[in-house]
């Protein structure tokens, strides 16, 4: 990302961070923790060490995974947030606000990557509405998740 100055948080909102400074090594782990960490077949991450890290909204719930690390999570939805470990902490990339801007360079724990992985490029790939139709929960469907920016207050009042 150009600017030093990062954004992000969970789904539901509860939890938002503020990162100033430069990111470091962005990366995906194959390990089977950052599986079950993720609940999937990778954990894209990036190093924070040396930013200056606020949570401006909310606390992160921490699980010990390890004898030396510890993973943050939204309590609330589940989100995936921190991998904190003796040498530094790193973010999970899709709770920024802008993740596009962060490209992994590495991959770690390949020992443990799923076979089908490499794979998953060549299937066959869809927009989310083409699966619209006359009987689809897609056609009046209200997102509740918490939009890609800052906000003053949240969640909204107007759920149903």
């Amino acid at each position: 990302m150009v600017d030093d100055i990062h954004t992000g948080g969970c789904q539901c909102g509860a939890v938002r961070f503020r990162l100033e400074g430069k990111l470091g090594d962005a990366s995906v782990c194959h390990c089977r923790m950052c599986q079950k960490a993720s609940g999937n077949f990778y954990l894209p991450l990036v190093s924070v060490r040396g930013a200056k890290l606020i949570w401006t909204r909310g606390e992160r719930t921490r699980f010990q995974s390890s004898n030396h690390v510890w993973r943050g999570f939204c309590g609330n939805c589940g989100t995936p947030l921190t991998y904190e470990a003796p040498d530094g902490m790193a973010l999970t990339i899709a709770a920024f606000d802008r993740p596009e801007g962060i490209a992994p360079t590495i991959q770690w724990g390949v020992e443990a990557k799923l076979p089908y992985v490499d794979r998953v490029p060549e299937l066959p790939g869809e927009d989310t509405m083409a699966d619209l139709d006359s009987t689809s929960f897609l056609a009046d469907l209200v997102s509740y998740q918490h939009p890609d920016h800052d906000t003053e207050t949240w969640p909204r009042k107007e759920r149903r």
